[in-house]
């Protein structure tokens, strides 16, 4: 199902023309409806008016997508800064092109995003590349930050911090290391201080997205 969204009734006929075929067709001419129709048929694509009747911004499309993730939004507009455009992508809006498109061409956007794609002019096509290095260096150095306090651990507490991101209980570990129960407590107690964690479930998770599968196979060997 497709969901058009606009207050102007020749934009939602221009619109429809364009997408008629491609699924059933649905349509809205004030937020409140737009929101209830985003639950009620959950659309698979909701074509969205930038100037629908308090529509307030990235901050309200991003609500509207909270209602229902797999629909997939468009934003139909007159021109708009690069930099509102931007935002608009970063709160999931899944393409973004002029009010006044030609029928045919936005049939063509519909089906490059119902194909998983995003529709971004090419002008913005740097903001892309730097999210992704900006994204790529904070793993980084999380990982690297995650690095050094793991290097304060010492063998023994290596493989059992290991072993609790295996998911291995305190009795499992025990019997592979062949120590008591007691021993292996008092050694999580003193990795929770050094890697600052409170439980094992956060000692899993930095284990799980630490260790490279050659440091997992080694131990307890």
């Amino acid at each position: 199902m497709i969901l058009l969204a606009s207050s102007s009734q020749d934009d939602l006929l221009r619109w429809e023309r364009g997408v008629r075929g491609l699924a059933p067709i649905f349509c809205s001419t004030n937020l409140d409806s737009v929101r209830s129709e985003l639950v009620r048929i959950k659309p698979k694509i909701l074509l969205l008016d930038h100037d629908l009747s308090k529509l307030s911004g990235p901050n309200e499309i991003s609500g509207l997508i909270k209602l229902n993730p797999e629909t997939k939004v468009i934003i139909l507009s007159r021109a708009i800064s690069n930099e509102t455009e931007w935002e608009l992508f970063r709160t999931g809006v899944r393409g973004c092109c002029r009010g006044d498109i030609e029928p045919e061409q936005l049939k063509n956007v519909v089906e490059a995003v119902q194909q998983g794609e995003l529709w971004i002019r090419r002008t913005l096509s740097w903001h892309l590349l730097d999210e992704l290095v900006m994204i790529t260096q904070e793993k980084n150095e999380i990982k690297q930050a995650v690095s050094e306090l793991l290097a304060n651990l010492t063998r023994r507490e290596s493989e059992i911090a290991t072993l609790v991101g295996n998911g291995e209980s305190n009795k499992q570990i025990a019997r592979r290391l062949d120590i008591t129960e007691r021993t292996v407590k008092a050694h999580l107690t003193e990795i929770f201080r050094k890697l600052d964690v409170a439980d094992r479930l956060k000692l899993a998770l930095i284990m799980q997205g630490s260790l490279s599968s050659h440091d997992s196979a080694g131990v307890g060997r």
